[in-house]
């Protein structure tokens, strides 16, 4: 059994983690943490053309998340798996649990509201509706 935890940079991915560690300890499962990275819209507008600050960008927010996750990984003493994705990351993470054959997908949210989201995009929604499997929804312990 998988279980895949989506982080990200926000202080919800500690949350997303807890609740991961927690219920891949309860099952015996393998975590996944899965790290999608989604360049900014202006270097798609570039066609790229800068693929070297893009890769920088994506080094920089990766070691950040993972510096951030690790730790807490390590001390869970589960067996886990680091995975570093490119795109949008509704569409990834879900074709990644479709490819592992997850049986949960812990995501976050960060409690935006339906307008807010609509206009900056929803991860937790995209994951919702496009999952090939259970997805448990954390809400942020914390104010952004």
């Amino acid at each position: 059994m998988s279980i895949i935890a989506a982080v990200d940079g926000s202080p919800v991915a500690s949350d997303v983690l807890a609740r991961a560690i927690e219920q891949a300890k309860f099952t015996g499962s393998t975590l996944h943490v899965v790290h999608v990275f989604q360049p900014p819209a202006v270097v798609y507008g570039m066609a790229g053309a800068y693929i070297f600050e893009e890769t920088a960008l994506a080094e920089a927010e990766q070691k950040a998340v993972w510096d951030r996750v690790e730790p807490e990984l390590e001390k869970s003493g589960l067996k886990w798996v680091r995975t570093d994705l490119t795109g949008y990351p509704p569409s990834v993470i879900t074709e990644y649990a479709a490819e592992v054959a997850a049986t949960l997908i812990v995501v976050g949210t960060r409690g935006r509201g339906e307008f807010r989201s609509l206009v900056l995009g929803s991860t937790s929604h995209g994951v919702i509706h496009n999952s090939p499997c259970d997805v448990l929804v954390v809400k942020s312990t914390t104010e952004e």
